[in-house]
C-alpha cells in the first residue's frame, strides 16, 4: 500500500500500457489464428509456449517469425498478414483473459487522477475490439495502435502519442524489448512484466523495474518516480 505522499505522485500522471502480454493474455487466440494461416502453407503448427516469444512487433512480424523458426521465408506477406488479421478478428477474445490484478490496479490509478492509455503494435481496430470485449474500455483515454501514430514501437512517437500532453510525470508499462526501447527513445522510465511475451528474459531488457504481478505497478512507478524527480 502506498502512503499519501507516494499516492500523490499519480495525480496528473500519464501512463501508457502495452496490450498483449501486459494487460491481456492473448496468446491462445493469436495461436489459433496463426496456425490457421501457416498450416495451409505447409508449416507445422506453432506451440503455445513458442508464440508467447513471437508476439510484440505486429501481425506481419509474427508470421515472419513463425516462418523463420521452420527455415522458411514468408511469401506474399501482405495477403498472409491480411488473412491472419481476418481470422483473429472473427473471434478476438475467445480464449483471452485479463491478467490478475489489472482491473483493480487500473481503477486505483484512475481514482488517483492518472491518465491511462494503450500503446500497442496490434492493429487499432483489433485493439479496440479486444479491449471492449475484456471490459477495459472505460479505463483508457486513448488506444493508439500502429495506424494512429507516425511510427510504431520501438519508435518514441508511438508512446508520446499515447501519453498525450500536459502530464506531471509519465511512464510506459510493457513486457518486451520494443516497449523498453520506445520508452528509452522518449526519455521515459519503463516497467516490464516478467510474465509477458518476450524473446529475452525480462531482467535483460533494461527497464527501470521488473515486476511479477500487475498489482505491483503503482509501487514500481512510485519507486521510479521518487528516484528520477
Amino acid at each position: 500500500m502506498l502512503d499519501s505522499r507516494d499516492a500523490a505522485l499519480f495525480a496528473d500522471a500519464a501512463i501508457a500500457f502495452d496490450l498483449d502480454g501486459t494487460l491481456v493474455d492473448t496468446a491462445p487466440d493469436l495461436l489459433r489464428a496463426l496456425n490457421a494461416v501457416i498450416r495451409p502453407l505447409g508449416l507445422q503448427a506453432v506451440a503455445l509456449d513458442e508464440v508467447r516469444a513471437m508476439v510484440g512487433r505486429g501481425a506481419r512480424a509474427l508470421l515472419e517469425r513463425a516462418h523463420a523458426r521452420q527455415g522458411r521465408v514468408l511469401e506474399d506477406a501482405d495477403a498472409a498478414t491480411a488473412r491472419l488479421i481476418e481470422i483473429y478478428g472473427q473471434d478476438v477474445a475467445a480464449h483471452s483473459k485479463v491478467f490478475d490484478g489489472v482491473e483493480e490496479t487500473l481503477a486505483w490509478l484512475k481514482t488517483q487522477g492518472s491518465r491511462l492509455s494503450v500503446c500497442t503494435n496490434k492493429p487499432s481496430a483489433l485493439s479496440d475490439m479486444l479491449i471492449g470485449e475484456m471490459g477495459l474500455s472505460g479505463y483508457f483515454d486513448r488506444i493508439i495502435g500502429p495506424e494512429r501514430t507516425s511510427a510504431k514501437k520501438p519508435a518514441a512517437d508511438h508512446v508520446l502519442d499515447a501519453l498525450g500532453a500536459g502530464y506531471s510525470r509519465a511512464a510506459l508499462i510493457g513486457d518486451s524489448e520494443p516497449d523498453v526501447a520506445a520508452a528509452q527513445a522518449a526519455g521515459l522510465p519503463s516497467v516490464v512484466m516478467s510474465y509477458g511475451y518476450s524473446e529475452r528474459p525480462a531482467d535483460s531488457l533494461g527497464a527501470g523495474r521488473v515486476i511479477h504481478v500487475f498489482s505491483d505497478v503503482p509501487l514500481a512507478l512510485a519507486d521510479l518516480w521518487r528516484t528520477t524527480t
